[in-house]
């Protein structure tokens, strides 16, 4: 009799769960609306801005990688960045569609710790504070976004809510870098800083994604949904977020009394450009090569040279 470890069961126990509620929420959300009119707006969508989108989604991608790099120099790993983008992409990969495994992020600290003189715990805190300072940024552009939109009107108070969240966020998280993880002090605000670049880059991929759908009214709620929706993804219940963005348009656009139709073919074409792009990082899966240090190069070059 074959045994299974403990772990295992629990693991794959996960994916299967996150794969129910996936489907699930995709289920309740198709049984609402008319899907021929949304596979038609997918369909009949203007390609040029597509593909506008789909430039403006990768840009936000190659601006994360290298704000997680700026993390890795204060680890002294040094990691040249087109090595670290195909890693960044190898994770993209491994997060989307091999979400019972490792996952990305695990799979980028194993592989670092095999072949830098570096602490596990610092590599978690660096991937740990990245995704922070990512979450932080988007929140913030989502609580503006929602002041400036017709959901007051329907959710009292929730402007309020947004203002309040707004200011107190980058001084509660200067607060926990600060005193919980002090390494990384220096590079707060210039991660910060990319951080809202990378936000920005996905609300003008969204952007594009309307004009391409010819969506022509409620943008400001549109985005602080996508925002929202972004943030809600995160949470690992389904499988790259899938079902639980649908849910999010669904819920909200309706909250406007507007046909959730386009709000839905917004949301899917998002996760068509999110699953391409997360295929990039599909070759390096066996040729990603061993990782080299910026810093190695500058000491061969200089031997090279003299």
């Amino acid at each position: 009799m074959i045994k299974v470890k403990k772990e295992t069961i629990i693991k794959y126990g996960k994916f299967l769960v996150k794969i129910a509620l996936t489907c699930v929420a995709l289920y309740f959300v198709f049984q609402k609306i008319d899907f021929r009119e949304t596979w038609s707006a997918i369909t009949n969508i203007h390609l040029g801005y597509f593909a506008l989108a789909v430039l403006a989604f990768n840009a936000s991608k190659i601006i994360s990688a290298f704000r997680l790099n700026l993390f890795y120099d204060y680890l002294k790993l040094w990691l040249r960045q087109g090595y670290n983008l195909k890693l960044y992409y190898l994770g993209m990969f491994y997060n989307l569609f091999l979400p019972g495994s490792i996952g990305g992020d695990g799979y980028k600290v194993y592989l670092l710790k095999q072949h830098f003189e570096v602490k596990t715990r610092q590599l978690i805190s660096a991937t740990l504070l990245d995704r922070l300072s990512g979450m932080l940024a988007l929140g913030m552009l989502a609580c503006l976004f929602t002041i400036f939109t017709e959901f007051p009107k329907y959710l009292p108070y929730i402007d309020y809510v947004a203002a309040f969240a707004t200011l107190i966020a980058i001084p509660a998280f200067y607060f926990i870098v600060k005193y919980f993880f002090t390494l990384f002090k220096p590079v707060f605000f210039p991660t910060l800083h990319l951080s809202f670049w990378v936000q920005a880059s996905q609300v003008i991929c969204v952007i594009f994604l309307l004009k391409a759908l010819g969506v022509e009214t409620y943008y400001t709620e549109y985005l602080a949904l996508f925002l929202l929706s972004s943030a809600v993804s995160v949470l690992p219940i389904s499988i790259g977020g899938v079902g639980v963005r649908e849910l999010v348009f669904y819920y909200g656009i309706g909250l406007l009394g507007e046909d959730v139709t386009q709000a839905i073919a917004l949301s899917l074409l998002f996760f068509i450009i999110t699953a391409f792009s997360s295929l990039v990082g599909f070759p390096f899966v066996f040729n990603l090569g061993k990782p080299v240090s910026r810093k190695e190069n500058l000491t061969e070059n200089s031997i090279a040279n003299n």
